[in-house]
């Protein structure tokens, strides 16, 4: 009879939802794999994300503060020379002048520029052609026929906006990605 009612008994946890010891070892099992597996699978995957060196220098904080009125500063940012010009309003006029049908890669000086931020042009300091550094930034250093940049490796011409007006660069100066944090810190990249 003894027998009988451990039958019963076994019979009624399982219809009243009761975990027999079996089904909590089979979970208890799998959560061990499962928490297993994730400590395998993490480390291969947190390798993959980039070093604290490059990390570093994914972004840069440029004080501008110093730079005058139509002047501008070569920087460096991922080993890639930038250029900061603080444009006159002589430059603004004449950049939005350009008709953009004159243009090789029409871009206007609003498309290059951060809203409210018209008069600072950030550029790479890359010709698109072949990867030299245009002249232009610095004090006394040739500017080219557009009053702008100018390649000296291959003779192109930018003009104050960084647009290409002349010479073999099929495109304007790349524009990197960036924000100002305020009126005398950008942050670029």
């Amino acid at each position: 009879m003894a027998t009988v009612e451990t039958a019963d008994s076994a019979t009624l946890d399982d219809e009243a939802g009761g975990v027999r010891r079996r089904d909590f070892i089979n979970i208890a099992a799998v959560s061990f794999a499962g928490a297993g597996a994730v400590a395998t699978v993490f480390p291969l995957v947190n390798q993959m994300n980039p070093s604290a060196d490059v990390l570093a220098l994914a972004s840069i904080e440029v004080d501008i503060s110093a730079i005058e009125t139509g002047q501008a500063i070569k920087t460096s940012w991922r080993k890639q020379p930038i250029f900061i010009r603080n444009l006159t309003e002589a430059e603004i006029t004449e950049a939005n002048s350009v008709s953009l049908t004159e243009l090789r890669d029409p871009e206007s000086l609003a498309d290059r520029t951060t809203p409210g931020k018209e008069n600072w042009l950030i550029t790479l300091g890359v010709c698109t052609h072949l990867g030299c550094v245009p002249l232009g930034a610095a004090q006394g250093e040739v500017k080219g026929e557009y009053d702008g940049y100018f390649c000296p490796c291959h003779g192109s011409h930018y003009d104050t906006a960084a647009r290409i007006r002349k010479g073999p660069a099929p495109t304007n100066l790349e524009v990197p990605e960036h924000e100002f944090l305020s009126d005398t810190v950008v942050k670029i990249g």
